[in-house]
């Protein structure tokens, strides 16, 4: 139960330290500190103490030797409690003597965690006579919150290790818990320098106020003066043309000439530069009679239709090469080689040719299909056609991959030798039994997947 709260207090002190914020308090270098305290005691479970909770008070005097590290001597008073020996039971209070060394997260802000590390006395006193010191090691967590520039709020917490216990209590350490809050008050040290002044209240304070007088309310950058947001030398607070381009000379009032003599001046001319003698709309900008985002002198193209995507020179685009510009192409993106119609969609032509088990011979049932395919290939000329092989699932893959490859060949070679295809048009590809179009459970299926596709036109695929 001990460590728990033991633990539970880190875990509070150390969201503290992440939470943190800046304040004009700080724990000051040089500073004596006196801190009276109050919480509880948690003795070790087997010290056969009853009530082993008790109330607690103490009372600390620190030195803050730099912001950081400080050392502080501290006494709390433990309450009275019982102790059961093979006497009887015992009634005692508690001293606790501890000299720590103290080191400060975060110094400078208004919430200061800290670690403590040190060593004291346990003074147990019963009212039989007799002291019962342990001496040990201190050491835990805790967090001060500055409510001004020397009173801050504190809340501890510190784990007391005793090395010297009596034989006959059965061990050699006890672990004790020690939890308190209270107040601490720093007396001296080395104050925090005033806040810097900003005499005209722009924000600025007047160590960096390159324009210490700027009338109130005005917007100023980070050197006090007020904000030229189109750099034109005329503060924004006094520009009657606000937004002038950069480097146009201006009147007192921030507003610009017609610098391009287009009828327009600077100051709303959203195309300066205009050339001489170009005719332009009411904002200074070229005309576009065919709305293609070209001007009129620029345009090579002028009466392109609405819509239709253009070249730098408005002329519509053809983005895929096919010939058919964009705004008539139904089949934008095809492939570069792949021939089109006047749609710019691509032209195909899907022949299959079907061979017997395990035969690679063109049958001539399919004579006059090849015609047709070879009729079409002189109509549609084509950079390359593919001529692709199919089989069945019968056989090892290998050997399929082969008769697929010899099947496209044959009919490669046939279309080549009795029509006079270019050669270089056919590319043959086998696939072996990867690419089957029907079941290969039954007859008719595998007899569908034993096949040649002769596909007209494609890009071939590597």
């Amino acid at each position: 139960m001990k460590h728990k709260m033991f633990f539970s207090a880190l875990i509070v002190l150390t969201v503290s330290l992440l939470t943190a914020g800046s304040a004009l308090a700080e724990n000051r270098a040089g500073a004596f500190t006196l801190s009276p305290m109050a919480g509880g005691y948690l003795f070790e479970g087997d010290q056969n103490i009853e009530h082993k909770n008790r109330l607690n008070f103490g009372l600390g005097l620190g030195y803050n030797i730099t912001e950081n590290w400080g050392v502080e001597a501290v006494f709390n008073y433990i309450d009275s409690a019982k102790q059961k020996t093979a006497a009887g039971n015992n009634e005692f209070d508690g001293f606790l003597y501890r000299l720590e060394a103290l080191y400060h997260f975060l110094p400078e802000n208004a919430l200061v965690p800290y670690i403590a590390v040190g060593g004291g006395t346990l003074d147990l006193n019963p009212e039989m006579g007799h002291h019962d010191d342990t001496y040990g090691a201190s050491y835990g967590v805790g967090v001060k919150y500055f409510v001004s520039e020397s009173v801050a709020l504190r809340l501890d917490a510190r784990h007391f290790i005793g090395f010297d216990q009596s034989v006959d209590e059965g061990h050699s350490t006890n672990n004790n818990l020690l939890y308190t809050g209270g107040l601490t008050f720093l007396i001296g040290g080395h104050k925090a320098p005033p806040a810097p002044r900003d005499s005209d209240g722009d924000g600025v304070t007047d160590d960096l106020d390159r324009c210490p007088s700027t009338p109130k309310g005005i917007a100023v950058d980070a050197s006090g003066c007020p904000i030229d947001s189109d750099g034109d030398g005329v503060p924004d607070y006094l520009d009657k043309c606000p937004d002038t381009p950069k480097g146009v000379a201006v009147n007192s009032m921030g507003c610009e000439q017609d610098s391009d003599g287009d009828g327009v001046v600077d100051s709303k001319d959203k195309c300066p530069g205009t050339p001489k003698g170009v005719a332009v709309d009411a904002s200074g900008c070229p005309l576009d009679s065919d709305g293609d985002g070209v001007a009129d002198h620029l345009d090579k193209c002028p009466n392109t239709p609405k819509g239709a995507p253009v070249d730098i020179n408005g002329c519509p685009l053809d983005s895929d090469g096919d010939g058919v510009y964009d705004y008539l192409d139904k089949c934008p993106g095809t492939p570069k080689g792949v021939t089109v119609d006047e749609k710019g969609c691509p032209i195909s032509f899907t022949l299959q040719v079907e061979f017997d088990f395990n035969k690679a011979d063109v049958r001539p049932i399919y004579h006059n299909n090849l015609k047709e395919a070879a009729d079409f290939i002189r109509k549609y000329p084509a950079q390359q056609i593919l001529v692709a092989g199919h089989t069945d699932s019968r056989g090892a893959d290998k050997y399929n991959q082969e008769l697929s490859q010899r099947r496209a060949e044959n009919v490669r070679k046939y279309l080549i030798g009795k029509f006079g295809i270019s050669a270089d048009k056919l590319v043959a590809k086998g696939y072996g039994e990867t690419q089957p179009i029907a079941t290969n459970d039954t007859d008719a299926g595998r007899q569908k997947n034993r096949r040649v596709e002769v596909i007209c036109c494609t890009v071939i695929p590597k």
